[in-house]
């Protein structure tokens, strides 16, 4: 590893998970950066207690008494995951993706996708709601 390759590791090791999400963003400055920027600001609106995280090889995850949902972005799409979505209720039918599975459920954005900013202040009010109701049991 030469210097340079050294310092990078050591400033990617002394980010902080609010600016491993900023630099992720940065990176993608493309529709999935602004896209994964808007959903961002719209967790982050829902509850000032909603904790930043960076986490499983490299994604954002926003917290409040538990994982509310995982951010990733890949070639083609902006995924958000709610690791227990199945329990969430989903009255505007958001969720696209992981319908067949009993646990987690996802929304998949495309570029021509629109976000949807209170329908997925709802669905992380939702998220938000079932981790605390899971904690009082």
């Amino acid at each position: 590893m030469n210097l340079t390759q050294t310092t990078w590791k050591h400033m990617e090791a002394a980010m902080n998970p609010s600016e491993e999400i900023d630099n992720l963003i940065a990176k993608n400055h493309d529709w999935r950066g602004a896209t994964l920027a808007k959903l961002r600001k719209i967790i982050l609106t829902v509850d000032p207690k909603i904790i930043e995280d960076w986490k499983w090889m490299g994604s954002p995850i926003w917290s409040l008494g538990g994982i509310i949902c995982v951010g990733n972005i890949f070639k083609n799409k902006v995924k958000l995951v709610f690791p227990d979505g199945a329990a969430i209720s989903d009255t505007d039918k958001l969720f696209n993706a992981g319908l067949a599975g009993n646990k987690w459920r996802a929304i998949d954005f495309s570029e021509s996708d629109q976000v949807q900013e209170g329908k997925i202040a709802a669905l992380v009010r939702a998220a938000i709601s079932n981790n605390q109701s899971k904690a009082k049991k």
